[in-house]
């Protein structure tokens, strides 16, 4: 064990010893349940300090790689499920299933009148053509936050954050994400070996103070927002937090800004950005997903030529560009009048279903935060007797743990109020039952923070 961990070490680096022990990991070599070698053996053995090895060891262990067990020692982990399938539909069929974060395909344009007009060759048939179409990209620049110094598309908002880690992180590397976050972004960033610590959240988005004291303490490569509609807890953060989020990173110029606009159009509140205040170290995402239709797989990926341009670069050693086909329809959804009038019926009919919901659970004695877009963020005080109280009721929720970086001091559930086009009072009752239960962590009605996230 101990002569298969050193042969394997190249760069004697805590990050390149715990580069080298994922490797062996993951090609089977240290198979799951294996104890490890003592730190002191393994950096007696490297010529290092016992300090290295406990810093290469602790990056595993926030990874998920391995496990340590007290004076039982360390272990390899088992493979573990990614959180994203702690999210998939409920096992049996709900009359209501508010578990997805999906939109309602009821809101989504109409693409027959789009998908007719293009029909007239606007469309490129060359593989020389540039990756973007050149008339999207224009209407696309007069949409961003800031000047984008490149621009590119990509297939959806998960696949533009796949290729910006992919081209800015290394295993080991810290980064600074929102608590709670996205459920795939941690998968992600768990896969790729990066050491994740969250930024907790209030009504105007992560908190300036708290982000200092973590840049400071952990030195990130990289910082992961949602700038609008946060997924799951709905804040949109302000011009004036976004403003002071960048006074703060103004210390730490090695630290890029990675910003997933997922909800677009949809959202109430402005285009934010920390791009206006820091475009050199800015990745903006501006996906279409939920606004225009998922099935068009279609999001914008602006920032820095030294990012954008080794996206783009990398690609074309793979899927090359984002169907032609399907730009030539996202620019005709972004230029119609009548396209642009349906995203707004569907943005209006999203704020009031969210506003009509969230105010039937406060007469219920539930507080919840008004937030933004699609999803509600609902605290809880026992997250499996809550699903379980809201099963019986026919409804199906997301479990708020996957979200979240580190507990929250409090459960969550996240419903998917978007789908919800009626029947507030009712469905309101059920959520209050969930939520209002005695157990763990419950309270007197209504306790409590409006949104859990400090």
């Amino acid at each position: 064990m101990l002569p298969l961990i050193t042969g394997a070490v190249q760069d004697r680096s805590a990050r390149g010893i715990a580069a080298a022990v994922s490797r062996l990991i993951t090609a089977g070599r240290l198979p799951a349940g294996e104890r490890l070698p003592t730190v002191r053996a393994v950096a007696g053995a490297l010529g290092v300090s016992p300090t290295t090895v406990s810093e290469a060891w602790r990056n595993l262990a926030l990874a998920g790689a391995i496990q340590t067990r007290g004076r039982s020692g360390t272990f390899v982990a088992g493979p573990g499920h990614p959180r994203f399938t702690r999210l998939s539909r409920p096992s049996i069929a709900l009359e209501r299933d508010l578990s997805t974060g999906v939109p309602d395909p009821a809101l989504l344009p109409d693409l027959s009148d789009a998908l007719r007009r293009i029909g007239d060759g606007r469309h490129s048939r060359s593989y020389l053509d540039d990756p973007v179409l050149p008339e999207l990209e224009a209407v696309l620049r007069e949409r961003w936050p800031y000047p984008p110094e490149r621009l590119t598309v990509v297939d959806g908002a998960l696949d533009a954050l796949d290729r910006i880690c992919g081209a800015t992180l290394r295993y080991g590397d810290h980064v600074l994400v929102e608590n709670p976050a996205f459920a795939p972004l941690l998968d992600l960033l768990q896969a790729l070996g990066a050491t994740v610590v969250g930024v907790p959240l209030d009504e105007a988005g992560p908190d300036p103070s708290v982000l200092r004291d973590l840049l400071a303490d952990f030195r990130p490569v990289a910082l992961f927002l949602q700038p609008r509609a946060q997924n799951p807890a709905g804040v949109s953060m302000t011009p004036e937090r976004a403003a002071s989020l960048a006074a703060v990173l103004t210390a730490f110029p090695e630290v890029l800004v990675v910003e997933d606009d997922h909800a677009g159009d949809i959202a109430t509140a402005p285009a934010v950005s920390v791009g206006t205040y820091l475009p050199e170290r800015t990745v903006h995402v501006a996906s279409f997903s939920k606004s225009h239709g998922p099935d068009l797989r279609l999001a914008a990926i602006g920032g820095p030529a030294t990012v954008v341009d080794q996206i783009a670069d990398r690609r074309m050693l793979g899927p090359g560009w984002s169907s032609r086909l399907l730009q030539a329809v996202l620019l005709d959804l972004l230029t119609d009048p009548a396209s642009i009038a349906q995203v707004a019926v569907a943005r209006t009919a999203y704020a009031e279903r969210r506003s009509s919901l969230v105010k039937a659970l406060h007469e219920e004695g539930v507080r919840v935060g008004d937030g933004d877009g699609i999803n509600l963020w609902l605290p809880v005080p026992d997250q499996q007797n809550a699903m379980v109280t809201l099963a019986a009721h026919g409804v199906a929720a997301a479990p708020g743990a996957p979200f979240c970086v580190t507990p929250l001091g409090g459960d969550h559930l996240r419903i998917t109020a978007g789908l919800v086009a009626g029947g507030y009072d009712e469905l309101a009752a059920v959520l209050a039952a969930a939520a209002l239960q005695t157990g763990r962590g419950s309270g007197p009605r209504g306790r409590g923070h409006p949104h859990g996230w400090r």
